[in-house]
């Protein structure tokens, strides 16, 4: 049996570390909470600029051409992943990389690993990359320390015009979906080809636009490919503050019943010092007598 003062040591330590994980878990609910408060603001502005392009195509006769939603055959492919760039959030990160790597796997096997274009977003994930060697064309800031509009309007502005030209014929994003704090969804979507969805109750709108239809609809489309990556990059950040609350708080639950098994540890092995004590003083008072 350990020793009184390893086991007051160990105490000590637990005890130590339970405050850290329990400030952890305050801080990442506070990040949880203000995400999601940006993420609902944010879905009506996204769903509503959807539903009217998606409104407007079921309203028009004839075919419109959309580049954006042109579909080929796929000779070469973006992908993105998205990650963390610290730990203490459970299987947040390796669930995503494990996807990741099905996902590149799936597209080297039938293209080529010159044909598949890596962009990564996060430390752990390129960590893992350079793991199995995976060429990465650009890596950027984690989503906590760089998250903005502006950082999406880059990012699908860029896939666009990778797209566009023709240098890609898919764009596909591997992130965490969050469905709630402890439950995070390994998540693969193509944003690219757009699908362009046709409302069926929308003839009955009538749409006046200018200068042409055409130009109406390829000027909103880049516009509803934004909101989407920014959609997508609000739901992994708030996946990853969920997870990490989460992990926080098992941690801090964890270092409570452990803190408790080693305070009856602590009792019962200060109760046989004592007993021996008294056994020692009763043994020599007898011998004394004797």
């Amino acid at each position: 049996m350990a020793s009184l003062k390893e086991i007051r040591a160990r105490i000590v330590s637990v005890a130590s570390t339970q405050k850290i994980t329990s400030a952890m878990k305050m801080v990442s609910a506070a990040k949880l909470k203000k995400t999601e408060g940006i993420t609902t603001r944010f879905l009506p502005y996204k769903n509503k600029l959807s539903e009217a392009l998606s409104n407007y195509l079921g309203s028009l006769e004839g075919e419109v051409n959309i580049p954006l939603a042109e579909k080929r055959e796929v000779k070469k492919v973006a992908l993105m992943a998205f990650s963390s760039s610290s730990g203490l959030c459970g299987v947040y990160n390796s669930n995503v990389c494990k996807l990741f790597k099905q996902v590149y796997d799936e597209y080297t096997e039938n293209l080529g690993a010159e044909n598949v274009v890596v962009y990564l977003v996060g430390k752990k994930i390129n960590d893992y990359a350079k793991k199995f060697g995976i060429k990465v064309e650009k890596q950027y800031a984690p989503l906590a320390e760089s998250m903005s509009f502006e950082l999406a309007m880059e990012i699908s502005d860029m896939m666009v015009e990778l797209f566009l030209s023709h240098k890609v014929d898919r764009v596909e994003l591997v992130f965490n979906h969050f469905k709630n704090a402890g439950v995070q969804v390994p998540t693969r979507e193509v944003v690219l080809p757009l699908k362009a969805e046709i409302s069926g109750n929308a003839q009955t709108f009538d749409y006046i636009v200018e200068p042409d239809k055409e130009t109406f609809v390829n000027e909103l489309i880049p516009k509803v490919i934004r909101t989407n990556f920014y959609s997508i990059m609000l739901d992994t950040l708030t996946a990853e503050h969920g997870a990490r609350m989460t992990a926080m708080h098992i941690a801090s639950d964890n270092a409570d019943q452990l803190s408790q098994e080693l305070r009856i540890q602590y009792n019962k092995a200060r109760q046989n010092v004592i007993t021996n004590e008294l056994i020692d003083i009763v043994g020599g008072a007898e011998a004394l007598n004797g």
